[in-house]
């Protein structure tokens, strides 16, 4: 979590220390602790909220993975004389002449690959995924069992540095909120936002237009922020069609192993936690990708991550740069 300057009010970092030291004194395990906040800022977070600013919705804890815990914390491993870094993360490895590659974790329900895309498969031939294999309940177990203080802890929820504060307030700290109108589809004023930064593509909650006409038939979703004039589009109806798109471009494409050949037809999450879509990765260009969906996608959010699978093996992926119809 980020450096605890607010109090421990949202921050769990003091406590997470004070869980592996506990941990570690009951397993006999030397804890070293370094402080990586700075390497952070530089590489994830001015990153962060350079996204927010251009109007995307970025996903750190992937460009987590990549600078700082399998390069910065490795690197700071592999001086300890450390071979391998294991992780807590629900994915997992094979190996062959070819290389490492990356699977999926056992359980389905909590694979974490989605994060691990951007890792490089010499990263991954120094890792571990000592749970990648199990049940989360099978590790709760594991660790009630030895007696270990985290063996019921809550899951992490919300953004790694940011955890369950409320995120507005968190984001209004580092950029000026800009608010602006709010139009539906036909171009009607519905209200105003606080700031297109506060709100991502097939967003429900928290639009503040709850009392307009016609709110009562169906809920209103966002569908557009229109950079251009700083405005906010909204649409009625989980399935209105305007939240719907079948293909796009996405830039900055990284491949765990080898670039594949195209087109290549496979599967794809464009959110974590979301089924595999069947889609076709029809050209690459300059690390720019296009990719056709053989079913319309809902809500599909610029500066999100498009990752690419075959069964359980996660090929790469690509930050979403726009969608089309």
């Amino acid at each position: 979590n980020w450096d605890e300057d607010d109090g421990t009010e949202y921050c769990t970092a003091r406590t997470d220390l004070e869980d592996a030291m506990r941990v570690c004194d009951k397993l006999n395990v030397e804890l070293h602790t370094v402080n990586f906040a700075q390497q952070y800022w530089d590489n994830v977070f001015e990153h962060f909220l350079a996204e927010y600013n251009a109007g995307r919705t970025p996903n750190p804890d992937v460009l987590c993975n990549r600078e700082i815990k399998f390069k910065v914390f490795a690197d700071y491993a592999e001086k300890l004389g450390a071979d391998f870094i294991a992780t807590g993360h629900y994915a997992r490895t094979s190996h062959s002449s070819e290389g490492t590659r990356l699977l999926k974790g056992l359980d389905h329900n909590k694979d974490q690959s989605y994060f691990l895309h951007a890792v490089s498969h010499q990263q991954l031939a120094k890792t571990l995924f000592p749970i990648g294999e199990m049940e989360k309940s099978a590790v709760r177990a594991i660790a009630k069992k030895a007696d270990l203080v985290t063996h019921d802890k809550k899951d992490s929820t919300g953004i790694c540095f940011i955890g369950e504060r409320r995120f507005k307030d968190f984001l209004e700290r580092y950029l000026p909120a800009n608010p602006g109108p709010i139009i539906d589809n036909n171009g009607n004023p519905m209200g105003k936002h606080s700031g297109l930064m506060f709100h991502t593509i097939g967003q429900r909650q928290g639009l503040g237009i709850g009392g307009v006409a016609n709110a009562a038939q169906a809920p209103w979703y966002v569908a557009e922020k229109r950079l251009i004039d700083n405005t906010l589009i909204v649409v009625q109806g989980n399935n209105h069609e305007l939240l719907f798109t079948n293909s796009l471009t996405a830039i900055d494409s990284h491949w765990i192993a080898e670039e594949p050949t195209l087109p290549l037809k496979c599967k794809a999450k464009t959110r974590y936690r979301q089924e595999d879509q069947a889609c076709t990765i029809v050209s690459a260009d300059n690390g720019q990708l296009c990719v056709e969906f053989d079913e319309p996608q809902r809500a599909t959010t610029p500066g999100q991550y498009i990752v690419f699978y075959v069964d359980d093996h996660c090929l790469g992926g690509a930050v979403i740069q726009q969608a089309f119809k």
